[in-house]
């Protein structure tokens, strides 16, 4: 291989497109993190993740950006091709990163060098225990800090945090199975006074109490969190449970100051065979709702954060933002009967859908209620041996009653089993079961 690629010259102006190497090898990435299940999501966020969070970052040239858990370097590199979109010179960025695995490091590295990047700053080490990037021993501050660390990290080092030297744990050290909380408090610690950051998180530090409940309590009461954004479900590498992204900001605009809006994107994605992908649509769509800062029915709210202290510092987003439609109203009594009438008065309904038809028109037996007729109609064919009429429409509105409201009580509880087994596998993941 070395001999035949050897033969030619290969630099990005040779190429059809800028920075083809650079591309081809991030592919290759991507495919090996394919391949590697689970393991994948330690080195590699898929790049539509990537270039959500780095928009919402809306990064420029000059800046100084910083990635603590740098992987393959994939956060980066978007945070370049950000500016090329948008006309700003990307040899103007300051690049700095810092990995923990060395096999990781090497393929950051090479990752790099590709894309023709040969002045970032990418260090080897444990960011939390023994952060790399320093100025006259004090951390170096950035303008963008961007992340995907480890999810709910078990052994991150809190014997260190309790006693750290760099003072990066003001609201407290989170639990000792459970580093989330710690990587965001080091990131807002790297950031200069008009910096922001962007991390992906799993939704148990939303909710957690304890430490966890303290350290978000410390970073509302500082007024620093700036958005909470909800993302669809199987969209990472080893984990089929939703993320969140945290938008943590220390310049907030005036008009943004005391409130927080939550945005809950959990339902705009495209369907993956082993793996669900947001589209450019479903990006732009949280990016526009971001910058305008608007409240949504059933997609956004901007909240107040008295409204979240009330709420005892809870961020679970679907208490502020929530995708599901307004709830049927039920009758247990109909349930009971085999269906769901939505009227007290008993045969009221029925009557509303024959528009006007007598019922006992329509009954062979003048004196039968409403749910002695639901009690008897055990599919929509059963239907026209009950009634008398031979009137097509109100044997057409009966079948639509039939197609929308005839519920078993055997349906309602495999959908029950259904969601319980789902949601015994995310508390699994989270570490409750």
């Amino acid at each position: 291989m070395l001999s035949h690629f050897n033969r030619y010259r290969l630099r990005n102006c040779d190429f059809e497109q800028p920075d083809l190497l650079g591309t081809a090898y991030e592919y290759l990435i991507k495919m090996f993190a394919d391949s590697a299940g689970k393991k994948g999501g330690e080195f590699y966020t898929p790049s539509e993740v990537v270039k959500l969070l780095v928009s919402l970052l809306n990064p420029h040239a000059g800046m100084r950006i910083y990635d603590p858990t740098v992987g393959s370097a994939g956060m980066l590199i978007q945070t370049r091709n950000y500016l090329i979109r948008h006309g700003e010179n990307p040899s103007n960025l300051s690049l700095y990163g810092q990995e923990m695995n060395l096999n990781t490091w090497a393929i950051c590295k090479m990752n790099m060098f590709l894309h023709g990047v040969f002045n970032a700053d990418i260090r080897k080490g444990d960011t939390l225990r023994d952060p790399q990037h320093l100025k006259e021993g004090e951390l170096m501050l950035f303008d963008r800090v961007i992340a995907n660390p480890p999810f709910s990290l078990k052994k991150w080092g809190k014997e260190e945090a309790d006693a750290d030297a760099f003072g990066r744990f003001p609201y407290g050290t989170p639990p000792k199975d459970a580093g989330d909380l710690a990587f965001v408090q080091h990131m807002i610690a790297s950031l200069n006074a008009e910096g922001m950051l962007g991390v992906v998180m799993p939704h148990g530090v939303l909710f957690r109490g304890s430490s966890e409940k303290a350290i978000r309590q410390g970073i509302l009461e500082d007024d620093l969190l700036e958005a909470v954004i909800g993302l669809p479900s199987g969209l990472f590498y080893g984990t089929g449970i939703p993320a969140c992204l945290l938008i943590i900001n220390k310049q907030k605009s005036t008009a943004r100051k005391g409130k927080v809006i939550f945005i809950n994107a959990e339902l705009d994605y495209e369907d993956g065979k082993n793996q669900n992908k947001l589209r450019a649509i479903d990006i732009a769509k949280v990016v526009d709702t971001f910058n305008d800062y608007q409240t949504i029915k059933r997609y956004s709210k901007v909240v107040e954060l008295s409204e979240i202290e009330e709420n005892d510092y809870n961020l679970n987003i679907r208490r502020y933002a929530d995708t599901s439609p307004p709830p049927e109203i039920f009758d247990v009594r109909a349930i009971l009967h085999g269906g769901i009438p939505v009227r007290e008065v008993e045969g009221e309904y029925i009557q509303e859908l024959l528009n006007g038809f007598d019922i006992s028109e329509v009954f062979n037996k003048q004196d039968v209620s409403y749910y002695e007729f639901k009690a008897e109609i055990t599919s929509k064919e059963a239907i026209r041996d009950f009634i008398e009429s031979d009137n097509p429409q109100v044997i057409s509105q009966l079948e639509r009653w039939w197609d929308k409201y005839k519920v078993s009580l055997h349906e309602i509880n495999q959908k029950v089993e259904t969601a319980e087994t789902e949601m015994n596998a995310y508390l699994q993941e989270l570490g409750y079961v």
